[in-house]
């Protein structure tokens, strides 16, 4: 708010020099000193009455002058304006109006009036911005660092600003959400710790019998053949229960900690395809990539807008960061089962024997030596798309691999 008090300020004393000058602009305008018409019109008639005398003077031509008397009586003594001259030895009156009086004040009125209003204008505005503009966003001041440091309980305030009431809304609700989902993540860690804890309690019956069984059969306590194998297969069961035991940890901390929600529903195919596009055709035009989107017939799809948008956003991502560079295309192959959506890009140094492998959660492959990343894009994406009950899949070609995702119609 310092910066607006500055700009008022400023505002004020700008007003301020302007109502000044225009005041002493129309001041100037109206002295004596800046000139008047009657006095041509004076000259004017002077010389023709030196020339010809007062006959031949005709004061119908005359703007402001509408009298011209010789000395005599009450000479000094007119209501109206007037200059005397003299000429050929003769002193003449010349009672003329002024029609600029009234005039010029009715023209610094107005000029002040329309100043004034001018002013009250700006400041409204000024106070406007200030109400509806600045104020949301002095709400939203600590609403970041809050955020980074964890602090998620504390509301946004709503403003009914039709502004930026939307706007605040949305914060709040990124704010429950990020919220939401750090109760969903203490959870499910606590579940998986007191399933670990579970599971590793378990562990402890089998193994133990195990090391038994192997104390026994190294102290040979067991000489019949028999028994031995007896003994070998209990080994072998206990080892199969472990198994079990560890495919259940397995499973747990690579399957069960993402939280992917999905709201099924029907949304436009054109909306889908909008959202991509107002994203990466700037971003691809800013690092000289061409981004090329096909044709496609909007349509009814089924499953979640943002759910699908994210899977996408995913592939694109990976033909921006494992891609040449040059170019990246968005194509809508034609098909009777579902609508097909291809990303396509050039560069592609992933082996075929890979292929099979690249939607796998924590599977990187040879070509992302170097490259930053987890091993979970695909895998989410997979998800997603199973959830909305479509399917992913991607082939190479030579240099150019494509990544397909298939939706299904409403």
């Amino acid at each position: 708010m310092k910066a607006w008090r500055k700009i008022f300020a400023l505002v004020i004393t700008l007003v301020t020099v302007i109502f000044v000058m225009a005041n002493l602009l129309l001041h100037y305008l109206d002295s004596p000193e800046n000139g008047r018409p009657h006095r041509v019109e004076i000259n004017r008639l002077a010389l023709q009455i030196e020339q010809g005398g007062l006959e031949n003077v005709d004061l119908t031509q005359c703007e402001f002058v509408y009298n011209i008397a010789e000395f005599g009586e009450d000479f000094y003594d007119p209501e109206d304006d007037y200059s005397i001259r003299e000429i050929n030895g003769e002193l003449y009156r010349f009672d003329y109006r002024t029609k600029n009086n009234s005039l010029n004040g009715s023209i610094v009125a107005a000029v002040n009036i329309i100043l004034a209003a001018m002013t009250a204008a700006v400041f409204g505005i000024l106070f406007f911005v200030r109400g509806k503009i600045l104020r949301p966003f002095e709400r939203l001041t600590n609403v970041p660092y809050e955020l980074s440091k964890g602090n998620l309980t504390s509301p946004v305030k709503e403003n009914k600003s039709r502004f930026f009431g939307k706007f605040l809304w949305g914060i709040d609700l990124l704010r429950e959400n990020l919220e939401q989902q750090r109760q969903r993540e203490l959870e499910l860690q606590k579940e998986k710790k007191t399933l670990l804890l579970s599971l590793s309690h378990d562990i402890k019956t089998p193994l133990s019998a195990i090391k038994l069984y192997s104390k026994a059969l190294s102290k040979n306590l067991y000489p019949d053949a028999e028994k031995q194998r007896d003994i070998a297969e209990s080994i072998n069961e206990k080892a199969d229960e472990i198994e079990g035991y560890v495919s259940r940890i397995i499973t747990a901390s690579r399957e069960d900690f993402l939280s992917l929600d999905v709201e099924n529903g029907e949304f436009y195919f054109s909306d889908l395809v909008q959202n991509i596009a107002a994203y990466y055709v700037e971003k691809l035009e800013l690092v000289k990539t061409e981004f090329i989107i096909g044709e496609y017939k909007n349509c009814l799809l089924f499953g979640d807008l943002n759910r699908a948008a994210e899977v996408l956003q995913n592939v694109i991502e990976n033909a921006i960061k494992y891609g040449d560079g040059k170019r990246i295309e968005l194509l809508f192959p034609e098909n009777d089962e579902g609508v097909l959506v291809t990303v396509r890009n050039g560069g592609c140094t992933l082996e075929k024997s890979d292929l099979p492998h690249i939607f796998k959660s924590f599977w990187r492959g040879a070509n992302s030596e170097n490259i930053r990343g987890s091993g979970l894009g695909l895998y989410i994406c997979r998800q997603l798309m199973h959830k909305m009950n479509g399917e992913i899949f991607a082939e190479i070609e030579g240099e150019f691999i494509t990544v397909t995702t298939v939706f299904g119609r409403a």
